[in-house]
């Protein structure tokens, strides 16, 4: 069994047995076996940087192997900051452990720093909440963002605040073993009522800030499940289930089979949008909520669903298009 004991400058060490298993496997894999909340890549990245000592030699080949039932010292140096900043930015905490947060994020906020956006974001309020609890994302102090939604869809996200709960969550998204639910109001009434979209989506063509459903050489799988909840004037509110994960998914699927989202700017049309007729109506994004969200923790494997009603500009625009 390993052990962890705290050292100076904020380093720990994790001492323990090689297993047995180390006699066929690399030693990067062995080593992952035997210790909890490091991922393989990060346990990879220590050998090789010099963290590891087995019977009180150095190693630096994480491929190295047949040194099963000998005594082992890795190193954990402190994590580095990352670029961005904290900043102390209101979030709206659903739940949250010592292993991962799920927020409700408003629309407006941008999840990642990037061109345009250098702070101001989930990452950078993230930081600040945060503060004092990050054990390290590969080495460095930061969320494991493991999914985003875009910056104009409001609802709910998860991320991590330890390496092991990133590699976890990450390993759900991968196997589609996460449960989530959005809440879309769409131009038109959808017909049939409830059906499956799936087509796979890629860059598009004409427009490269575009997603597009494409050939499926050129894009990856995607399936969204929709039902329409209720009708509304020249609209309907609409769930969408998701069995993947693509970028713009929700919003490129119902645009595709012709039912574009209330407001979407870059897949919907004035001309052809329910806002064009209503003059009374304003709506400056669109009309999509990441209403609920599903999972099994990837530490604890509590059994995690939360649902969050409609933002308030959501909940006004639906109450106005009721018949």
């Amino acid at each position: 069994m390993a052990h962890i004991y705290a050292m100076n400058a904020g380093q720990s060490t994790i001492s323990g047995i090689l297993p047995e298993s180390q006699k066929k496997q690399r030693l990067d894999a062995a080593l992952t076996e035997a210790v909890e909340g490091l991922s393989r890549e990060r346990v990879k990245s220590l050998i090789s940087e010099g963290n590891l000592t087995i019977d009180g030699v150095t190693f630096t080949d994480p491929s190295a192997k047949k040194m099963a039932g000998k005594p082992f010292v890795l190193t954990i140096p402190e994590p580095v900051a990352g670029p961005a900043l904290a900043q102390d930015i209101a979030l709206d905490v659903v739940f949250e452990d010592p292993h991962l947060i799920i927020i409700n994020k408003p629309a407006g906020l941008v999840v990642h720093p990037a061109a345009g956006h250098a702070d101001g974001t989930l990452v950078n309020a993230l930081l600040h909440h945060c503060r004092g609890q990050l054990s390290g994302i590969g080495g460095v102090t930061r969320p494991g963002i493991v999914h985003r939604i875009d910056k104009d869809t409001s609802g709910l996200m998860v991320a991590a605040k330890t390496d092991a709960a990133h590699q976890g969550l990450s390993a759900l998204f991968a196997r589609h073993d996460i449960e989530r639910r959005y809440m879309a109001i769409v131009n038109g009434r959808p017909n049939p009522a409830s059906a499956t979209i799936e087509g796979s989506i890629g860059r598009s063509n004409v427009n490269r800030k575009k997603m597009a459903v494409v050939g499926d050489d050129r894009g990856k799988l995607a399936m969204t499940h929709y039902t329409v909840k209720e009708m509304l004037d020249g609209a309907a509110l609409v769930e969408c289930t998701l069995e993947t994960g693509r970028t713009h998914q929700v919003r490129v699927h119902m645009a595709h089979i012709g039912h574009s989202l209330i407001g979407d700017p870059l897949y919907g049309t004035r001309r052809k949008s329910m806002l064009s007729r209503r003059k009374d109506i304003q709506f400056g994004r669109q009309a999509l909520h990441a209403a609920s969200l599903g999972f099994v923790h990837p530490i604890t494997d509590e059994k995690l669903m939360f649902s969050i009603d409609f933002p308030d500009d959501m909940q006004e625009l639906f109450m106005k298009l009721r018949v």
